[in-house]
């Protein structure tokens, strides 16, 4: 029986965080081998960004991820910072564009970022293993055993970056967390994050009258906040400031939505009845929202009419359906059409320096599969790429 091929790295996953940490440690001379079950590697950077990678935020910082460590964020965020990735893209002559500001993309696909990860792997004579099934880790003297259904190899420092469960359609499995298990870290409760919210049948109903509209809103729900533009489909409500607060929404919360954010409504009804009574409400509120749904809320709090005709406990009535539309979701769209996990292998068990877990000093862990998550805008690719030249640099 052949003996096992010894390698000084093997890193699990061939996606952001895997081939960033692939890339930096050939860098060093590191000989690596990157071992994955998909076909192809970087898919979700593929998706990523509808297809052009929003790859960063310049604006990267502690308070825009969910994490019980923000220290330990800030310290690995500090290992490769923003501006230090969007110079290495201008050094492979990668044009980008700024979408919102801080806010970075490809300026044609983001293939061309997978195609500088690879290119980087290749110049370090990092070994690409992919439609290799990971069947089984096993601890040595000298440090693991990675056994696959295609052959079996050992390594020094081991780097587990096998993402989390969003988006399965690409590959995505809760292998990491088992992973984490086995070596006895804790891994906490996972959730899906960045996802559309679903409704019951009534709000569906509604929402499908109301498919296609899109306004700038702002959501509330526990204790968070975000205005960005809100999107009605046939299934519920998503767009960006939904993806935003559903990382925060926990099953029988109540979400608050302001639908004219800035823009006291009762406060301009009082203005209106004043200075133009012969107004009709619809015309009034069509300034403010998209009619249709202008109309539907009119309707829901009681029908059109001039201004001098409705009283004001109904005007009042609207502008709570306005600025305080409360409701209740019943579920999200699940990992399926999630962007991201939330929850994951807890920080405590990983050293911010490394990557490196406390228990077992040539175990890594990177990207996703940590507890910790970012919002919307390019901050998860962000935590990907530092994470992985972290322990890229320590491997």
């Amino acid at each position: 029986m052949n003996q096992p091929e010894d390698w000084e790295v093997i890193i699990l996953g061939a996606g952001a965080s895997g081939l960033m940490c692939a890339a930096t440690a050939a860098s060093r001379g590191r000989r690596v081998l990157v071992v994955d079950h998909a076909r192809r590697a970087g898919e979700k950077i593929r998706v990523s960004g509808g297809g052009r990678c929003n790859f960063t935020h310049l604006d990267a910082a502690p308070h825009h991820y969910l994490t019980t460590d923000p220290d330990f964020v800030r310290a690995v965020l500090n290992h490769l910072p923003p501006e230090a990735f969007l110079a290495r893209l201008r050094r492979h002559g990668i044009q980008t564009v700024e979408k919102t500001p801080g806010q970075l993309f490809c300026a044609d696909s983001a293939e061309r970022i997978v195609s500088m990860l690879l290119q980087e792997c290749q110049k370090g004579r990092v070994r690409l293993l992919l439609d290799h099934a990971i069947q089984q880790i096993q601890p040595q003297a000298s440090g693991f055993q990675v056994v696959t259904n295609r052959g079996t190899w050992t390594t020094q420092a081991l780097v587990v970056a096998l993402g989390g469960c969003s988006m399965p359609k690409l590959g995505a499995s809760s292998l990491g967390y088992t992973l984490a298990r086995q070596f006895g870290l804790k891994v906490g409760p996972i959730r899906p994050g960045l996802t559309p919210l679903t409704f019951d049948a009534t709000l569906r109903a509604l929402c499908q009258e109301l498919t296609g509209i899109a306004l700038q809103a702002t959501l509330e729900c526990a204790g968070m906040r975000f205005t960005d533009d809100l999107l009605f489909t046939h299934r519920g409500l998503s767009g960006p400031a939904v993806l935003q607060i559903s990382s925060y929404w926990r099953p029988g919360m109540e979400l608050r939505i302001d639908l004219t954010p800035g823009r006291d409504l009762l406060s301009l009804l009082a203005q209106a009845k004043t200075e133009e009574p012969g107004i009709f409400l619809r015309t009034f509120l069509s300034r403010f929202l998209p009619k249709r749904l202008a109309m539907q809320r009119i309707l829901q709090a009681g029908g059109d009419g001039r201004l001098a005709e409705i009283g004001d406990r109904r005007l009042r009535v609207l502008a709570d359906l306005v600025n305080r539309w409360t409701l209740t979701p019943n579920g999200t769209g699940g990992f399926e059409r999630a962007e991201v996990t939330v929850g994951g292998v807890a920080t405590a068990e990983m050293d911010p320096a490394t990557l490196a877990c406390r228990k077992h000093p040539g175990l890594h862990f990177i990207g996703e599969l940590l507890d910790v998550t970012g919002w919307l805008g390019g901050y998860n690719l962000q935590w990907a790429w530092s994470s992985g030249h972290a322990a890229g640099l320590a491997v």
